[in-house]
């Protein structure tokens, strides 16, 4: 196809997806909101009660108390049912907007960031981006009001063998100027994954002189790659997936040691106590191992998610099943034992150090919107109280990504990003996604109707969309 078929195609892309929004789905109100009713679970306290009121001026919670005549005065007034709890926004520390549709794994700019929103995560860290300059774009977008989606805290590139081209070979001084470059366009956190021994001290060095934070995939010391335990005590500010130590040897791989966890061995007590003392945030991705292989009912729908995919990926899809595999039989034994394993270090005194974090880029059956409702569903079903697992959803997300005086809680001073759903999430952690409205920075979002907007629209509209953005792999091509 030529370029200028190419730029046509993608430039009637990005028009149909500026319009797929609604009117409907966004309040245009702007100056005071009052919202009143319902039910608060504010992220601080472990309780849900009576909501006593929250106005919001200028996209920022100015009170949360009973509203007094000058605050309703030409405010809007978001009134809840008496069976309406009002949450904050969730923040998914590793919100893949990566997808594997058609065979190849990239990052889906379209809708996909309306598809978190609706579900009430309102802040992402994306964790690694294949196409850094197309998530920028996204970014700004969003910030423009051109497009509904959470806050993107940009990750750029991955640091790491995970991006294309990254060699060994690179000196410290390359590793810093590139984070330095990046840094400028806006990164606010680095996904380290695949790094060495050699370069991920530079990384951290360099992400802590500008202020922003390091996360790390990391393996089990074998070969090349590093231990979770030697990476808190280089420094860095958050572990993805494995908690490493002494009972992750290098004779195995991570995956393999994983299953074969004794979680109250002084081995694990020991891993855990480093994370606690150094006070390192673990994104456990507890869900992630369970997707596909459907293991129990964190994995059931209660919307029809592949209804969001275009017809032609639907139909691309149901012709090569391989491209919606399942994952192995070692990701449902992962699952199973991560289970025992939060649970053990939340019971450590680990429960502020866990975040949300839902990785698991889609092949187009289940989406991370939803994800992070499965999520908190598993860290309950573990065992961790329902109070604790919503802390762990919000705040402990903010502080986790530096912004705990800004995010994750609702209370006066903080972003007025909250969302409301249908119940008490504290009885039945299910109703966390019955998720009626959303509001990001004071701007109100009804969820259904975001939903709907994106319904047959998720993924490219044809082959002539799919080449151009680079979606066909082996098995699409």
């Amino acid at each position: 196809m030529s370029q200028s078929r190419i730029r046509l195609v993608l430039a009637a892309a990005v028009v149909s997806m500026l319009a797929a929004v609604p009117r409907a789905a966004v309040s245009q109100e702007t100056g005071t909101a009052v919202v009143r009713g319902g039910w608060l679970f504010d992220g601080v306290r472990d309780t849900r009660v009576r909501n006593p009121g929250i106005v919001i001026r200028g996209g920022v919670i100015i009170k949360v108390g009973a509203p007094s005549d000058a605050d309703l005065a030409g405010a809007q007034i978001i009134a809840l049912a008496d069976t309406e709890t009002v949450l904050p926004g969730f923040i998914d520390v590793h919100a893949h907007y990566s997808m594997n549709l058609l065979g190849k794994r990239r990052d889906e700019t379209g809708l996909y960031s309306v598809v978190f929103l609706a579900n009430g995560v309102t802040t992402t860290f994306p964790a690694g981006e294949f196409k850094p300059d197309e998530m920028i774009d996204l970014r700004d977008r969003i910030e423009r009001g051109e497009q509904p989606g959470p806050r993107l805290f940009s990750s750029g590139p991955y640091y790491g063998t995970a991006r294309a081209g990254w060699s060994q070979d690179l000196t410290a001084d390359s590793i810093r100027k590139d984070i330095d470059y990046w840094v400028s366009r806006g990164m606010r956190s680095i996904k380290a994954k695949g790094i060495s021994p050699k370069d991920l001290p530079v990384v951290i060095e360099r992400a802590h002189w500008h202020g922003i934070t390091v996360s790390g995939h990391l393996e089990s010391g074998r070969g090349n790659s590093v231990n979770p335990r030697d990476a808190i005590l280089m420094g860095i500010d958050r572990v993805d997936h494995f908690m490493g130590g002494d009972a992750m040897p290098p004779t195995r791989s991570a995956y393999e040691s994983v299953v074969l966890e004794d979680v109250n061995s002084p081995e694990m007590k020991a891993i855990y106590r480093l994370f606690i003392d150094h006070h390192v945030y673990y994104n456990t991705t507890l869900s992630t191992y369970g997707h596909v292989a459907n293991p129990d009912e964190v994995f059931d729908y209660w919307f029809d998610e592949p209804s969001l995919l275009t017809p032609y990926v639907r139909q691309i899809e149901s012709l090569n099943p391989q491209l919606t595999r399942p994952y192995s039989e070692q990701f449902r034994k992962i699952y199973v034992k991560k289970q025992t394993e939060i649970k053990a270090f939340y019971d450590a005194g680990g429960g502020s150090l866990i975040t949300l974090a839902t990785d698991a880029p889609s092949n187009g059956l289940r989406f991370s919107g939803f994800n992070a409702h499965r999520e908190v569903h598993a860290l309950v079903k573990s065992g961790i109280p329902a109070a604790a697992a919503l802390k762990i959803a919000t705040i402990n997300g903010a502080h986790a990504i530096g912004m705990g005086d800004k995010l994750g809680s609702i209370e006066p001073r903080k972003f007025a990003d909250l969302f409301v759903v249908r119940g008490d999430p504290l009885t039945d952690i299910r109703n966390t996604h019955k998720v009626r409205l959303v509001m990001r920075g004071g701007q109100v979002y009804d969820a259904a109707a975001l939903l709907e907007s994106v319904k047959g629209k998720l993924g490219p509209a044809s082959s002539d969309e799919a080449i151009a953005k680079g979606w066909l792999g082996p098995l699409g091509s």
